[in-house]
């Protein structure tokens, strides 16, 4: 097995969703993804601390993408445009990779209580992390929570829409993720 090839991370995250959507989850060893993804066990756990983390991956970089756009946003912006910017920020950095594999992590999560409340943190540390960006800019606590919320929701109905879509088509993940917030601004002022 190689041992410090290049792209050893992103083949450890498609080895694992591949055999997580397989065999489960609980039946899928690091052992297993590893040598699916041509890499020694030690290189997983340089990676990953463990099999779990494999599927929350960029949750850090996504967390900085989205309180870096939400923090450079004009002075003047409204909470909801920085939470744009941020979800700007973010979706930008999504590729075919990450439509490619969607379905197959949405599937591998679906069928694991543990994947489901490694998930719902993931959903969690988001929304916090944009919440403190939002308190940065001199938001209320209720206020940029609420933001952050609508932002998160906004990122999951936009980044579900675009995984279904045209595999081959070249749209990218920003549209849907601002089209689904400006959904549910209109929605939210319509609760009156």
């Amino acid at each position: 097995m190689a041992r410090w090839e290049p792209g050893a991370r992103e083949r450890l995250v498609i080895a694992a969703v591949d055999l997580f959507t397989e065999q489960g989850y609980d039946a899928t060893t690091v052992a297993q993804i590893a040598e699916r993804a041509g890499v020694t066990k030690s290189t997983f756990f340089r990676h990953f601390p463990d099999k779990r983390e494999l599927l929350v991956a960029g949750q850090e970089t996504l967390s900085r993408l989205l309180t870096d756009g939400i923090t450079e946003a004009p002075d003047d912006a409204t909470p909801l445009e920085a939470v744009a910017a941020g979800l700007e920020r973010a979706s930008s950095a999504m590729g075919p990779m990450n439509r490619e594999l969607a379905p197959r992590l949405k599937a591998a999560v679906a069928a694991s209580v543990e994947l489901q409340e490694r998930d719902a943190l993931k959903t969690v540390s988001l929304a916090a992390a944009m919440t403190t960006a939002l308190v940065a800019r001199g938001l209320s606590d209720p206020a940029a929570a609420l933001a952050s919320e609508l932002g998160v929701l906004a990122f999951k109905r936009g980044f579900a829409e675009w995984s279904e879509g045209d595999r081959d088509g070249k749209d990218e993940l920003t549209g849907y993720v601002l089209a689904a917030l400006d959904e549910l601004r209109t929605v939210s002022a319509s609760l009156g």
